[in-house]
């Protein structure tokens, strides 16, 4: 359940109660997509660089290592050791980004494999089905992810069985979470507005789904290409149409200054890999912008990555080490970077409700909105 505690303008503060814990909102959601962030980490290490919740992938998890292992195993919370809240993806973002030979119909997709080429079909209550053997805190409906740009008349008629197939989501869990050998039987479902960048079949599609009275609201098929003024545009456009004592969910943004717009737009929750996967290259983001360590001028750099971060990378090692362990290529490198990025994403989140709860959001976003994506030369 979602508690509004102030709007800040179109801004929300905000706490989202569920079985397995509250998340403080505007939260960021760690992606481990095969139930591990990539890069070393593992779930009790994200409790120390203050993570909330942990995004998992019902694809990868479907086919690797297979969503009746994960279920014979107690669910993700007792697999992983992840205790906090848990959403998973319904996999419908990669059956259309991953898997070849898709044919789309009405009752799903068929497709293949990207790992072993085997046949698989996906269709709303079987993403239902194994998010419940997954047992994830929240379930994702499964949708089509169209690509921008698009016709619109195939986006209109794309919409209009996303909203088909998220009635059946819906049925097809409250059948899951009544069964007594469930995971979890207080499993919740987001539904997941489309649209392109349609405006009007965005708005159209937002009423259809709220219509639904679903746990959470996401605002899906973005930040895949198109100028992120559209994008900011398209968030403004749904946003009036949301339910207001719902949570709001834009998926898989973004940059530190697309968060900043899109928390100013009314959004709760976010998700991205960039924090992990930069880290992965050497691209790391403080508070004076970004930084590439990989430049020779950080060779005998003792500094930390950023003086103003109290993560442990930044408490122990300078910028020449870690500098040292990309050119050596060791593996520490992509753990002691991707905890730094991830905790600089947390303590983003924690700074934007600090400042949302002493109404000091419009000076904090002046500040910061262009600074945190700006490369450092």
């Amino acid at each position: 359940m979602y508690k509004l505690i102030k709007n800040v303008g179109t801004a929300r503060l905000g706490e989202f109660h569920t079985v397995h814990g509250t998340v403080k909102t505007p939260a960021f959601m760690n992606v481990a997509t095969c139930a591990a962030i990539k890069g070393g980490l593992s779930s009790f290490d994200l409790k120390s660089i203050g993570c909330q919740v942990m995004l998992c992938n019902t694809y990868h998890l479907h086919v690797r290592p297979g969503d009746d292992v994960v279920y014979d195993m107690g669910g993700l919370h007792s697999f992983t050791g992840w205790n906090g809240p848990i959403l998973t993806d319904s996999g419908g973002f990669q059956v259309f980004s991953l898997a070849s030979l898709r044919k789309i119909k009405e009752e799903g997709v068929y497709f293949q494999s990207h790992i072993d080429g085997r046949h698989i079909f996906m269709g709303p209550e079987e993403s239902m089905r194994i998010q419940s053997h997954l047992g994830s805190t929240i379930a994702m409906a499964f949708d089509e992810c169209v690509e921008n740009p698009a016709p619109f008349d195939y986006a209109k008629k794309s919409c209009e069985r996303t909203t088909r197939w998220l009635e059946r989501c819906k049925a097809e869990m409250i059948r899951l979470n009544s069964l007594p050998e469930t995971v979890n039987k207080q499993q919740m479902l987001f539904g997941i507005n489309q649209g392109c960048t349609f405006d009007d079949l965005r708005i159209r599609h937002m009423r259809d789904i709220a219509s639904l009275e679903l746990d959470g609201y996401a605002i899906g098929g973005l930040a895949v290409g198109e100028p992120k003024e559209v994008m900011y545009r398209v968030i403004s456009s749904v946003e009036p149409y949301m339910p207001k004592n719902k949570i709001r969910y834009l998926m898989g943004v973004g940059t530190p200054g697309n968060i900043i717009e899109g928390v100013k737009r009314g959004v709760d929750l976010f998700d991205c890999v960039m924090p992990s996967r930069n880290a992965r290259h050497g691209h790391l983001f403080t508070w004076h912008g970004i930084i590439n360590l990989n430049n020779a001028k950080y060779e005998r750099d003792d500094t930390p990555i950023d003086s103003e971060c109290d993560c442990p990378v930044c408490k122990n090692h300078s910028k020449a080490y870690l500098r040292h362990l990309f050119k050596a290529k060791e593996v520490l490198a992509l753990r002691l970077a991707v905890m730094h990025n991830l905790y600089f994403y947390n303590t983003l989140m924690s700074k934007i409700r600090c400042a949302l709860e002493n109404d000091a959001f419009e000076s904090f976003y002046n500040k910061y909105v262009d600074l945190l994506d700006t490369r450092v030369k």
